[in-house]
């Protein structure tokens, strides 16, 4: 049975899960309240970060244009380009034993394509999680519905893993940003 978490709240990984290595983090999401005639894209993004809450460079930020970090730890498993269906809408897979050294966080988010352009913020967005689940024996071990009205963000940090003191651990964040990718970009050290 998995935790539920609520926003801030952090949980042990590696410590209660010892062994625990290859992950499948999923993200999902609904529209809802939207009568436009663009199509509406969420895109599920990753942030490997130092210690300074920094990415190092274009090479730590994984997307649909950079779908895998060179120490293959992190890949993004592709663009669903409608959210349409139940389950995880995007899946990014985390090896954490290949996570280099230097990367203490890896930040999860969500930013809607376009966002400014099609008119669409993250209030016409619901049921957002984000789950993860130990591939090896195919069990959930967190979840975080998010079930914040963001009314006029068009991107939202969902979560992270991080280290500490030799093991990793998650903090359910839903953090919302204005500016979407751009935003989010800026806000890790990288130039939009």
């Amino acid at each position: 049975m998995p935790i539920n978490l609520r926003k801030g709240q952090k949980i042990d990984l590696t410590k209660t899960n010892p062994g625990l290595d290859k992950l499948h983090v999923g993200l999902g999401w609904d529209t809802n309240r939207y009568d436009g005639s663009d199509d509406f894209d969420l895109d599920a993004v990753v942030f490997m970060l130092g210690a300074d809450g920094k990415a190092a460079s274009d090479a730590d930020f994984i997307f649909y244009g950079n779908q895998r970090h060179a120490s293959g730890s992190v890949q993004s498993m592709g663009d669903n380009r409608t959210g349409e269906g139940d389950g995880d809408d995007e899946v990014i897979k985390v090896s954490l034993s290949q996570v280099p050294a230097g990367i203490e966080r890896i930040a999860f988010a969500v930013s809607i394509y376009d966002a400014d352009v099609r008119h669409q913020n993250f209030g016409q967005v619901e049921n957002s999680y984000i789950r993860i689940v130990d591939e090896a024996t195919d069990t959930e071990l967190v979840r975080y519905d998010l079930g914040e009205d963001f009314s006029i963000e068009a991107s939202v940090i969902v979560g992270e893993l991080y280290r500490y003191n030799g093991e990793w651990k998650f903090n359910a964040i839903g953090s919302g940003f204005q500016g979407g990718l751009a935003a989010l970009c800026q806000n890790y050290g990288l130039d939009a």
